[in-house]
Parts: C-alpha cells; sequence; structure tokens
C-alpha cells in the first residue's frame, strides 16, 4: 500500500526559479511540481501538492500562518499518512516549533524543510531536502508511523523540530540541535535513532490548540544597556531575557530594582542563555541570583526560538491547567530536557 503525503507549500527559495530574462528570483506555480521534479513520480508514496495562495517569504510568516497550517494538517489527518511542509528556511525553526506546541496527540510525521539555493539552480539542495523528507514523512513501520513528531529535515540530517536553530546564511548544512541528538540521517541508507523519537504515551487523539498570546517580548541583554528602557514594556505579559552563559547578568541594585518591578507588574520572565549548546543554571554564579529572588523561570536548554512559541502558545490558554510558570517549566514536546 501506497502511502499519501500532503504537501504543503508555503513558500521560500525551494519554491523559486530564476527569470534568466531579468535574472531575479519568482516562485513557480507548484502544481507543476512533478514537471520540475519526475523524480517524484517514483517514489513509494502519493504526493498530494496543496500551495498557499500567495507563496510567502519566511519572514512573513506568524502566528496566523502557523495556526493555518494546523487547520489543514486537522482537516487532512485521518486522509494522510504523512505531511511536509516547504517553508523558507529564516523562520522555519519558528513555526517547527510553534506546530509543535499547537499540534497534539500527533502520531504522524510531520517534516519542515526549504533550501539554501532555489529548487532550479544546477546546484540546489532543494531536490535533495525535498525527496528525502518525502521518505522521512512517508515512513512506516507495522503500520505506525516511525516519526510521530514534527521534524525538521536539512542537508542529510532529521531534527527535532523545537530543538532547532538556523545558524548559517551561507553553507547547505545551515540547520543544528544543539541541546539534542539527531533523529535521523540519510546516507546510502535512512537512519532513524529510535530511542531519540517522541512517542504520544499519553495516547491521546490528535487535535490541535490554536491558542497563541503576541504579549511576549524577547530582549537580548547586552553589556552596557539601560535598563530604564525596561519601564516602558510593563504592558508585555511575558518577557524572554536572553542572558549571558549559563544564567548571568550585570548585578546591581538598579537591576534588581527594574526587574522585580516588572515582576510586580505581572509580567512573567522568562530566562534563556545567548549561549548555542547548553543552557541556565541559576545559583551557578553569583550574578544569576538575582533571576531566583524575582521568581524569575530558568529556560534550561531551550532555544530561544522554541521559547517564544512556548510562551507564546502557554500565556492565557485556557487549556492548560497551574500556574505559566509551572507549565513553561514542564517539557511538553521534548523541547527542554528532564
Amino acid at each position: 500500500m501506497k502511502r499519501k503525503v500532503l504537501l504543503i507549500y508555503t513558500g521560500g527559495t525551494i519554491g523559486m526559479e530564476k527569470d534568466y530574462e531579468t535574472g531575479s528570483l519568482r516562485a513557480f506555480d507548484f502544481g507543476n511540481i512533478f514537471e520540475k521534479m519526475p523524480e517524484m513520480r517514483l517514489m513509494e508514496c502519493e504526493v498530494f501538492v496543496h500551495p498557499f495562495a500567495k507563496p510567502l517569504d519566511s519572514s512573513d510568516m506568524g502566528p496566523e500562518e502557523w495556526r493555518m497550517i494546523a487547520r489543514l494538517i486537522f482537516e487532512n489527518y485521518k486522509e494522510y499518512d504523512g505531511f511536509l511542509i516547504l517553508h523558507g528556511t529564516d523562520t522555519m525553526s519558528y513555526t517547527a516549533s510553534a506546530l509543535s506546541f499547537m499540534l497534539k496527540g500527533l502520531t504522524k510525521p510531520v517534516i519542515l524543510t526549504g533550501s539554501q539555493l532555489p529548487i532550479g539552480d544546477l546546484r540546489t539542495d532543494a531536490k535533495e531536502n525535498l525527496l528525502t523528507s518525502l521518505y522521512y514523512a512517508s515512513l512506516y513501520e507495522n503500520n505506525e508511523a516511525v516519526i510521530q513528531e514534527v521534524a525538521i529535515y536539512f542537508e542529510y540530517k532529521l531534527l527535532r523540530g523545537n530543538r532547532t536553530l538556523k545558524y548559517s546564511a551561507e553553507y547547505f548544512d545551515a540547520y543544528s540541535s544543539p541541546n539534542y541528538p539527531i533523529l535521523g540521517q540519510s546516507g546510502v541508507h535512512l537512519n532513524i535513532n529510535k530511542d531519540n523519537l517522541l512517542r504520544n504515551t499519553n495516547k491521546e487523539s490528535f487535535y490541535i490548540d490554536e491558542h497563541l498570546s503576541e504579549d511576549v517580548l524577547f530582549w537580548r541583554i547586552f553589556p552596557g544597556m539601560k535598563l530604564n528602557h525596561f519601564k516602558e514594556i510593563s504592558q508585555m505579559k511575558v518577557l524572554i531575557l536572553q542572558v549571558f552563559g549559563s544564567g548571568t547578568i550585570f548585578s546591581s541594585e538598579k537591576t534588581l530594582e527594574t526587574l522585580q518591578q516588572i515582576r510586580n507588574n505581572g509580567t512573567e520572565i522568562v530566562v534563556v542563555s545567548q549561549c548555542i549548546s547548553g543552557g541556565i543554571s541559576f545559583g551557578k554564579y553569583e550574578n544569576s541570583n538575582i533571576f531566583s529572588k524575582i521568581g524569575a523561570i530558568s529556560g534550561t536548554d531551550i532555544t530561544a526560538e522554541s521559547a517564544i512559541t512556548k510562551a507564546m502558545h502557554l500565556m492565557d490558554n485556557p487549556n492548560y491547567k497551574g500556574t505559566f510558570a509551572e507549565n513553561f517549566s514542564k517539557n511538553i514536546c521534548g523541547e527542554i530536557s528532564n
């Protein structure tokens, strides 16, 4: 039996081709993808294409587009065995992270991929990314999907979506998962690290939770920063501070006073690290104790992209019991290490 995969094309470099008259890149009609890539007809799965009416640059992707993708998956969940989302690379980690929180009880693969060069370029990475992603999106064993989570496939590596970040705008190997091992790697064979895969242990039925609050602000701390700017953000419900190392910030009475004032205004403060690898550890250094004093939340080893989308999903979400701090500290779908 051939597995059925729904390919959702949102936009991005992967769907571009060069206009040889102008030299500019333009989106091509994804309805003609089988003419552009006849190799797809040789796949051991049936591919059905659903392009966005207007392809979007990934910088234009946001909460409403995340909801659109989640709804498409929900509406077609019973009909298809897997889902492949073609996406621009700049914000793919945000979309993958958001979807990981929104898609509940997932037991089928949701794979995102893109490319650094357009599909029509002679040296493109688009074809390999697309074809291998289709393999992963249709991979079943004993009538059960091997991948049952949101993942990103890029340059021979399958990665947990909410653990990824784009670290290169130059190289084909553009994504990394610094705090979680890879899910799989493609070579002569498609390798899967099954011990690293997520499973729906609660056996809950699939549904979507579209809740996303936009009252979230991300702020990177830097040496010499004037904290009086913080007084202007008192209306934000969540402030994510990206601080130094394992959780340090310049220590002074003014710092404590300002952050405490923000907390007193009802704003939740989440602390994440500027380091790509490793995470937050309150108390490791004296200059991190300030966060314990004000009741800030440790993001541990979460990525910035995942912290932002997790906060958006949790803030004021009536579907979660307990406080924001309690829920943010939980490992919901593999986004932090236990």
